[in-house]
């Protein structure tokens, strides 16, 4: 059997898809010693590795399996996949954290599969109201939908929430929405982000300066909110002598240069909890060099090239639609996590898309591969067959000819 039956849709991004995969089981395997030692009752680092390769294949037959699918079943699944998600959240929400832990899966966390349900259900929306979609209430309905998730998100994962809300919000303007609309409500958002974290940043920093009991009282009842100005605070006013995750970050960027220090041969990953997980780029560069480190940003890039290229050839809109969305959140979600690394960004907590430590996060970013591939093999079967009956219909015209000069 040929190995194009197996894996259908865009061959180029299978190979940046299989890079990835390389890429992430070398560094993962360099990076999880001290998390695997840390963990509570301790760990076996082969254990977890081995723990990421079954993930890394898993998403693999999960790709290999949508690429056959029509991609239309998607549309009708996108409904109940929504609803579902929802009632996943609000659950999570209401234990107060930020995922159910599963016998095999381990940590499963319900936003994940929100972004992949989200994704799909405004793909389906903007299909079926193509025609009214640059009315006011298009736009206004789907916010609702896209608030509604994000809201649920926001309380636990502020990073998240705001890539799922940029993802989808850009797939509204692929989509046809009005325009002006678009632009009033992005500026107005950034405006409430910016102020909002920079409240937050002050807050930070003036309980640093008075540790009195009602302080300490406020800092506990709005924990999350102190994480995030922690991370503001990190990043604007840098501690240069506190062995932060950070920090360690950007001396391992330092030691790599330009074509690294071998596999294998890290020296801060071994000091770092998140090695192998929201810092896996700056290993990346310190084992593989900032040569690597480029063409990591390339691979990405390219993916990201090709499914909009791909969005354009797809005469589906839903199709279309849900390819702009996933390339996009995928995109997007790289682009945060390689800030990160290199101080670009504060912390996010976001992971880099097929290379990172394998959960969840992985598995469900893997489903929106497999439906941009599903997309593919459908928009090149039938570019395929269009060639063909082409092809088909210049020979008879040929031999037509052919006959008319010959009587």
């Amino acid at each position: 059997m040929k190995v194009s039956r197996i894996f259908k849709g865009d061959r180029t991004i299978w190979v940046v898809f299989l890079l990835l995969s390389i890429i992430s089981l070398v560094e993962v395997y360099s990076s999880i010693g001290l998390f695997a030692y840390s963990s509570p009752g301790g760990g076996w680092p082969t254990g977890l590795f081995l723990k990421h390769l079954f993930i890394v294949v898993a998403t693999w037959v999960v790709v290999a399996l949508a690429s056959h699918v029509n991609y239309r079943f998607f549309s009708r699944f996108a409904v109940m996949g929504f609803w579902i998600s929802i009632v996943l959240l609000a659950v999570v929400l209401m234990m107060g954290g930020r995922w159910f832990r599963l016998p095999v899966v381990g940590q499963f966390q319900p936003s994940e599969v929100a972004k992949v349900m989200l994704v799909l259900f405004v793909a389906r929306q903007l299909a079926l109201k193509k025609d009214q979609a640059g009315e006011l209430g298009t736009f206004l309905s789907l916010l609702i939908y896209i608030v509604g998730v994000v809201v649920l998100v926001l309380p636990e994962n502020f990073s998240t929430a705001a890539l799922i809300f940029l993802s989808c919000y850009l797939m509204m303007l692929f989509g046809g929405v009005n325009r002006k609309w678009w632009w009033r409500l992005m500026l107005a958002g950034l405006l409430v982000v910016v102020v909002g974290l920079g409240i937050t940043y002050f807050r930070y920093d003036n309980s640093l300066n008075n540790q009195s009991a009602q302080a300490a009282q406020t800092e506990q009842l709005l924990e999350r909110s102190t994480t995030w100005g922690h991370r503001i605070h990190s990043w604007i006013k840098p501690n240069p002598e506190e062995l932060s995750q950070e920090n360690m970050a950007r001396m391992a960027i330092a030691r790599g240069g330009f074509f690294g220090v071998g596999p294998g041969n890290t020296v801060h990953a071994r000091l770092m909890t998140q090695a192998h997980n929201d810092f896996i780029y700056a290993i990346i560069i310190e084992e593989l060099g900032m040569l690597t480190g480029i063409i990591v940003f390339l691979l990405y890039s390219f993916f990201y090239f090709r499914c909009i290229r791909l969005a354009w050839r797809c005469k589906g809109r839903f199709g279309a639609l849900a390819v702009a969305g996933f390339g996009t959140m995928i995109y997007l979600q790289a682009l945060a996590n390689m800030c990160v690394a290199v101080g670009v960004l504060p912390v996010t907590g976001q992971t880099l898309p097929f290379i990172s430590y394998g959960g969840t996060a992985y598995l469900f970013l893997g489903c929106g591969l497999g439906v941009i591939q599903s997309v593919a093999a459908d928009v090149y079967d039938k570019e395929a067959l269009e060639k063909k009956n082409d092809d088909t219909e210049t020979e008879a015209l040929v031999e037509n000819q052919e006959e008319t000069v010959q009587v």
